[in-house]
């Protein structure tokens, strides 16, 4: 039996969509992210997203995505495998204030001896935010943890920097948001999938 043209047109296309929409997008502050990302060869799923708040402007949008769900500071940091967080602009910034805004971050989450431990790594990572001139609303900056890589940085898919290979400075990074003393308390427990 012969099947009409037309009818395997239409099957054929409801059947690439139907693949196109099994990609599924989050919104976080008004700019959506993927639901699940690849990392290091590794498929990795949400576990947390929320949007920094300073005063009453939102500065920017940020996803953890992790192999397995985790709740705690610790679990995140003893993650093993592959990590990202991405972080979505909500409105423009120099790459120097967000680099600094970063530095202040990791300065107020580690103390001095942790922070000797990677200071060239922290050297490495500041001058990454230098070749960032201006950051714009929407632009969207990718930080991964790939194992036997370090860490990798992106801004909107495009390479930033060479890989930091210390797992210990990829984490003084994460304690930005999951310190003690986090940047926005709000944003933790989002990043933690608590709220």
């Amino acid at each position: 039996m012969k099947t009409n043209p037309i009818i395997r047109c239409v099957a054929g296309l409801a059947f690439a969509l139907g693949l196109a929409g099994a990609a599924q997008a989050i919104e976080v502050g008004g700019l959506k992210f993927d639901d699940t990302v690849k990392v290091g060869g590794k498929e990795l799923k949400v576990n947390g997203a929320g949007v920094r708040t300073r005063v009453i402007i939102k500065v920017y949008s940020l996803v953890l995505y992790l192999p397995e769900k985790k709740d705690t500071t610790a679990g995140v940091l003893d993650s093993p495998g592959p990590r990202r967080f991405s972080l979505g602009l909500l409105r423009e910034v120099t790459g120097d204030d967000l680099g600094q805004a970063f530095m202040a971050g990791i300065t107020a989450n580690t103390d001095k001896a942790e922070r000797s431990k990677f200071v060239n790594q922290l050297a490495q990572f500041g001058e990454a935010f230098v070749n960032i001139p201006q950051g714009k609303k929407g632009d969207v900056i990718t930080v991964d943890w790939i194992p036997d890589t370090g860490t990798v940085m992106h801004l909107n898919g495009k390479p930033i920097g060479e890989p930091m290979k210390d797992i210990a400075f990829y984490n003084a990074v994460l304690k930005i948001w999951l310190g003690d003393k986090p940047v926005d308390s709000s944003l933790k427990p989002q990043l933690l999938g608590k709220s």
